[in-house]
């Protein structure tokens, strides 16, 4: 995964996945998720056309992101870390998601979108944070190297597929989203090509 991001290596998350197996699903996500600490940073600097770019970037890897870990993730976590933790990811994913809708529909240029972002970093980075100190220890202590790495191709090929929009209805619940997102995952997508063909 650090080859994704070749131009962002400051972050320790990325050392700590570098001592992992490249499919590992723990390293994955720790290389997502400075990426999208590290897109909260460049929107924060961002303005007009670019700061819509970032913002949809930071969007559709978020959608992703949250759409394969609830898929592919949360199950495992349920039986390594419990109902409880498992739960309280969840809910703290649907919410974010909620948030993201909410976002999706403001101008990214207005004194509103900036007060609900910077809220909706500190709720998105306190869930990556606990899932970093609660959720992926319990990974590498419950499952062999062999099921993170089988986790680790299952989870992107689950983002390949995933949504790339907020779905709230979805959100949340693993089974919701393998029953919504394939559906929902081809209107996002053909959403995107077509507002990307619109531009040109």
């Amino acid at each position: 995964m650090s080859a994704q991001y070749p131009e962002m290596d400051d972050d320790p998350r990325r050392d700590k996945a570098a001592g992992k197996e490249k499919d590992d699903v723990v390293a994955i996500l720790l290389q997502q998720h400075a990426r999208i600490r590290e897109l909260f940073g460049e929107i924060s600097g961002a303005e007009g056309d670019r700061k819509k770019e970032v913002f949809n970037e930071l969007r559709g890897l978020l959608a992703v992101h949250e759409t394969a870990e609830e898929m592919i993730v949360r199950p495992a976590a349920k039986d390594v870390a419990g109902d409880e933790e498992a739960g309280a990811r969840n809910a703290e994913e649907k919410e974010a998601n909620k948030a993201l809708a909410r976002l999706e529909k403001l101008d990214v240029n207005s004194p509103e979108f900036d007060v609900q972002l910077a809220q909706f970093q500190q709720d998105v980075l306190s869930h990556a944070q606990h899932e970093e100190t609660e959720e992926f220890p319990a990974l590498e202590s419950g499952c062999t190297p062999e099921q993170r790495r089988t986790m680790g191709r299952r989870l992107l090929t689950a983002e390949k597929l995933a949504p790339t929009h907020p779905h709230p209805t979805a959100a949340g619940s693993p089974a919701m989203q393998w029953t919504l997102g394939p559906f929902a995952s081809l209107l996002d997508r053909a959403r995107d090509a077509f507002s990307t063909s619109a531009k040109r």
